[in-house]
């Protein structure tokens, strides 16, 4: 695996490839877990060079976000990532990325499915995902890129950034990967004590349950929305938002809907946590 922090020798090493062979891309922040790898794994299956960057993007993260003491763990991942057969690992600086002065620093704003839940909580949150994701897909131009769904607004905001842009790109979601309690993988599990991984868990059961309720006919969505709260409050889950939503446009679902998706973030003491579950009607 060859380890790369400057564009230029990344570029210099796909060079040959463009034209002949498929590039795959897993932009990552690091502290990879089996979630991540689920990502490597997909794209050497399906392309002839993979390439995995980590880099833990600053303009994602919020005056009061966890950006210092975010996890890496970069020795123990590039182990993982030399394991998976990944072919080029990219480390990025600051500097590489975003030049002398970040601040200074053009920015992509995606419209839309930004707006909301996560685009709310945290603003400017989409705005640094966009920019960080739009500098990678330009310096890396793969074939196929792969995110995880477990941040489905996340997915469907590169999805429209994709398409509005015409970057030539297919984009590829991959299946939420889960502890054996149903806890989606995240590096921010980490700041769980036991007992509190053991009330994590709860989130992703209340999903189960409100995706269970939606299959009754005529139901009331904003009274499952009301009930989920409710339940995941009880816990001991402080609940930012717990959501129905039409799966393409993450607009209010209506009963007319048959593609659904349930979008939920909830606080366990200082950390935030975020999942969903998709139905079908």
């Amino acid at each position: 695996m060859e380890i790369v922090n400057s564009k230029a020798k990344l570029q210099a090493l796909l060079s040959g490839a463009k034209g002949n062979k498929s590039i795959g891309l897993t932009p990552t922040m690091g502290n990879l877990h089996s979630g991540h790898l689920k990502l490597v794994d997909a794209a050497v299956k399906e392309c002839d060079i993979v390439v995995c960057s980590i880099f833990v993007n600053p303009t994602q993260f919020g005056p009061d976000e966890d950006l210092a003491n975010y996890p890496r763990t970069l020795e123990a991942d590039k182990e993982k990532l030399y394991s998976a057969d990944c072919d080029i690992l990219f480390l990025p600086t600051i500097a590489e990325m975003y030049g002398d002065n970040l601040n200074s620093e053009t920015t992509i704003h995606v419209p839309g499915v930004s707006a909301n839940y996560c685009g709310k909580s945290r603003p400017g949150h989409f705005d640094g995902v966009a920019t960080i994701v739009c500098k990678l897909l330009n310096i890396v131009q793969p074939t196929i890129s792969y995110f995880g769904l477990k941040d489905y607004q996340q997915f469907l905001v590169i999805n429209k950034l994709v398409d509005d842009l015409r970057l030539p790109v297919k984009v590829v979601g991959i299946e939420t990967e889960r502890e054996p309690s149903g806890l989606a993988k995240s590096s921010r599990n980490n700041y769980l004590d036991s007992n509190q991984l053991d009330l994590a868990a709860g989130l992703y059961a209340t999903l189960q349950w409100a995706a269970g309720q939606l299959q009754i006919p005529l139901c009331n969505f904003i009274a499952i929305e009301k009930s989920a709260t409710n339940r995941l409050n009880q816990l001991g889950l402080t609940v930012d938002y717990f959501s129905i939503c039409h799966s393409n446009s993450l607009l209010p679902a209506s009963q007319k809907d048959c593609e659904l998706t349930i979008l939920a973030a909830v606080f366990l003491g200082k950390t935030r946590l975020i999942d969903n579950i998709h139905v079908r009607l």
